[in-house]
């Protein structure tokens, strides 16, 4: 899955208070994220959010290839809800915000890509990590180590399945005595399976640090 990240421009409002004469200042950075989605089955997740209402698959993949599917790990069941693309239109639409990640199929013969346009998510992100698997992933657009560079803080016994589209398996990551075996490093748009004890997965982030 390869990712072109970021184009960001930063908005700067100014709005006076006219009781008090004051000032205040608010940064909203909003960009693309344009994900190539190979052949086959691939992990992706939304980075940027859409606003209201356009959180969904419809309105985020609104025209993919013919025969594109979607396979949302429910947690609660432990199953996937599954949407499918056909004759120009989705069967079910689903939610797909900051934070979740999802199988997608690309049944076509050739990658195709998908583009993420919205706001970054900034101040006091919580993502809710529940027992057991659940397919999650960064709420913001960055890159790297899970624990390190995208603040997630392990659990004993917390297990990372990264999907990996060339080997047509996963590549796996396990903490323990409070060391990763396999330090999980995390792209752009990229979700993944963890099998947690449960908990959240907290973090404060600006653009501007």
């Amino acid at each position: 899955m390869r990712t072109k990240t970021l184009a960001l421009t930063a908005a700067l409002g100014v709005a006076g208070i006219a009781t008090s004469m004051a000032q205040v200042y608010s940064v909203n950075a909003v960009g693309y994220v344009k994900v190539s989605v190979p052949v086959g089955f691939s992990i992706i997740a939304n980075p940027l959010d859409a606003g209201t209402g356009n959180n969904v698959i419809s309105k985020l993949l609104a025209a993919p290839p013919e025969g594109t599917t979607i396979y949302k790990f429910n947690s609660t069941s432990g199953s996937y809800d599954i949407s499918s693309f056909s004759f120009g239109a989705w069967d079910n639409d689903r939610s797909l915000v900051p934070g979740e990640g999802t199988f997608i199929l690309n049944a076509g013969t050739a990658a195709f890509d998908v583009v993420f346009v919205g706001e970054v998510k900034q101040g006091h992100l919580v993502t809710t990590i529940p027992s057991g698997f659940s397919m999650i992933a960064s709420q913001v657009p960055q890159a790297g180590a899970l624990d390190t560079d995208l603040k997630y803080t392990p659990v004993e016994n917390d297990t990372v399945y990264s999907f990996n589209n060339t080997k047509g398996s996963y590549d796996i990551s396990s903490y323990s005595f409070g060391t990763w075996d396999n330090i999980p490093n995390i792209a752009v748009a990229q979700g993944f399976f963890l099998n947690s004890t449960g908990g959240t997965w907290t973090r404060d982030f600006s653009v501007n640090n």
